[in-house]
């Protein structure tokens, strides 16, 4: 019998422990299995800050280490110039990366340092609770806004991908989803090449994956196919940006 699929060797024997409909496990997945196609397993490293990023490391086999919230393209930034043949992958969530970490964001693209950014857009905070973040959309319920995000109050969800791609450095900047067997494999495709223009030439790139949190969104796992065509997706489009 040929096998057509498999469980990536990159990833560990133990179980992720992410919610129903998590898509934090199919990230993981996809990067397991690029790394396995580029031989890169015994080489990469995976930066995690705050958020539900911190429990991935039993997960997979890559060498991690871990920043305090919003910090990891700082870390990223030291670790990668004193080891510049080493890949790397700052894999951060939206509150993380758009909230607490702006300013580290923003600097590490405009100075184009040379590793993956991937940024996993499920619009709430997860782990501490389903309060707004940085990406909640207007009207959108959370913890911290029962009524619904206010414009009034707190502004406009921000474009992520879009700021990354005003910037001058960034080789690759990209929005993909996770909400189907299509958009999984062309985000696999983004991942493997902003990695690959990492290694081969020193660029830094940008991924952000839309992702699903239906414990947060309060929703049954079985609608997060709909819930991001119908909601998610009109306002933050999918598709390269950069490159």
């Amino acid at each position: 019998m040929d096998v057509v699929y498999k469980r990536s060797g990159a990833l560990s024997d133990v179980s992720t422990t992410y919610c129903p409909g998590c898509s934090h496990g199919t990230a993981f997945k996809l990067i397991a299995e690029i790394s396995e196609e580029l031989d890169i397993v015994n080489k990469l490293v995976f930066a995690t800050p705050i958020g539900c990023t911190t429990f991935s490391a039993p997960f997979h086999k890559f060498s991690t280490f871990m920043s305090a919230h919003g910090r990891a393209p700082a870390n990223a930034t030291g670790f990668k110039r004193c080891n510049p043949k080493r890949p790397v992958i700052v894999y951060q969530g939206d509150g993380d990366c758009a909230a607490i970490g702006t300013g580290e964001s923003i600097h590490a693209a405009a100075r184009g340092e040379a590793f993956t950014v991937v940024m996993a857009n499920n619009q709430v905070y997860g782990m501490t609770g389903g309060q707004m973040a940085p990406t909640t959309l207007t009207g959108q319920k959370t913890t911290t806004t029962p009524n619904g995000r206010s414009v009034e109050v707190t502004g406009y969800p921000i474009r992520m991908a879009e700021q990354i791609a005003q910037l001058e450095a960034p080789r690759f900047v990209t929005r993909q989803s996770l909400h189907t067997p299509k958009n999984i494999l062309q985000a696999k495709a983004a991942i493997k090449k902003a990695l690959e223009l990492q290694i081969n030439e020193g660029a830094y790139s940008f991924v952000e994956l839309l992702c699903a949190c239906p414990t947060n969104w309060g929703i049954d796992p079985s609608g997060i196919k709909e819930y991001i065509e119908k909601n998610v997706i009109p306002y933050f489009p999918l598709g390269d940006l950069k490159g």
